[in-house]
């Protein structure tokens, strides 16, 4: 058997939202796909299956008794069949990939066969019940099912403030640990950026897409890395993951100069949220999306609004001083009838600075 190499885990969600995470207390499923390197060659059959592609595009029929010329296994072409002559949108296939159900699937353990290819491959791994495979020319893609644990009730809430600039991540813990995470990404953001610039001067369009594929791939190892930190920090404390709800902010957010731009377009926040939401129902750990607006403004010690400028956040009612993350993290992990206003201190000088108050928490940086 041919050597094969386990690649990253990708997730795939069933109909359960993420915002439903925090109402669910009975036993569910999750579909997730695990993608493995190959070595086989599939040339032909993939040519075969971009033919029954089209086919099922230009003639939108389901049945394998029009396409039996092309020579594509039945158990594979049905399901190309389906998919794409589904799919009204559609007008050329592309990227078109081997599709096996779970009637054409063997499973023995980590030993994966497939006998319309007359391959098998090893999973490395012990997985679930495997419901489909997906091939093309380097990669299998299988999907198989996994057990969600019921949902533990938090007993309380770990606030996590996303950004498009600096840390992208930050979260407040209840004990009033701040824990910030990714201050590498939108440094990645820039370099790639730039050399993306570099590249379109000189025409090379193609080493273009290369090198955006490549800032995709690190930014989204990054957010895979932050998501896993922050589960674990909720399953050790036994508290609960509270996000921003940022739908729309794109679209409803003015628009700055050609910088500021790209920073907010390079965002990568849903793609971060979308991990930490389908980690933490594998873990039974719940999660809650709240309203963002004023999260930055609010005051996390009295609750009136500040001023804030850049990373900084001044409050003129109590005088508290604090990094504007720092702050906006707090105020999403208590929400206004969670608060305890005493908490606040109302004494702070109004020349106290941002420093000298957050080094009464303990920070830990990625």
């Amino acid at each position: 058997m041919d050597a094969i190499q386990v690649y990253i885990i990708v997730r795939s969600r069933d109909a359960v939202r993420c915002q439903e995470i925090s109402r669910r207390t009975e036993r569910q499923i999750m579909l997730l796909t695990c993608k493995i390197r190959h070595s086989y060659d599939f040339d032909d059959e993939l040519a075969k299956a971009k033919q029954v592609a089209q086919f099922a595009i230009d003639n939108r029929v389901q049945s394998t008794k029009h396409i039996k010329h092309i020579g594509l296994k039945s158990v594979i072409a049905n399901q190309i069949l389906r998919k794409y002559s589904r799919n009204r949108k559609a007008k050329i296939a592309r990227r078109v990939k081997l599709t096996l159900p779970q009637q054409g699937i063997k499973q023995d353990g980590t030993i994966v066969r497939i006998p319309s290819l007359g391959v098998d491959f090893d999973t490395w791994k012990s997985l679930g019940e495997i419901k489909q495979v997906e091939a093309d020319s380097q990669f299998f893609y299988v999907t198989y099912r996994v057990d969600v644990p019921p949902l533990t009730k938090p007993t309380a809430w770990i606030g996590i403030d996303v950004n498009a600039t600096k840390h992208i991540a930050v979260a407040a813990l209840p004990t009033g640990k701040v824990i910030k995470l990714g201050k590498q990404a939108p440094h990645i953001h820039q370099k790639y950026k730039a050399i993306r610039k570099r590249l379109q001067s000189k025409g090379k369009y193609g080493a273009v897409k290369k090198i955006k594929n490549r800032e995709s791939r690190i930014i989204k190892d990054i957010n895979h890395k932050i998501s896993r930190k922050l589960v674990n920090v909720a399953q050790q404390t036994g508290c609960g993951l509270r996000l921003e709800r940022l739908t729309g902010i794109r679209k409803n957010t003015k628009k700055y100069h050609k910088r500021g731009n790209h920073k907010l377009n390079s965002w990568s926040f849903y793609q971060l949220q979308q991990f930490i939401g389908y980690k933490a129902e594998l873990s039974g750990v719940a999660v809650e999306y709240i309203d963002a607006s004023y999260t930055s403004q609010r005051c996390s010690r009295c609750a009136s609004l500040g001023e804030r400028v850049n990373k900084s956040f001044e409050c003129p009612s109590c005088g508290h001083v604090d990094h504007a993350d720092v702050n906006a993290a707090f105020n999403i992990g208590q929400s206004l009838g969670e608060r305890d206003s005493s908490e606040g201190s109302t004494d702070t000088p109004q020349t106290a600075t941002a420093l000298a108050l957050s080094a009464d928490r303990r920070t830990s940086l990625l």
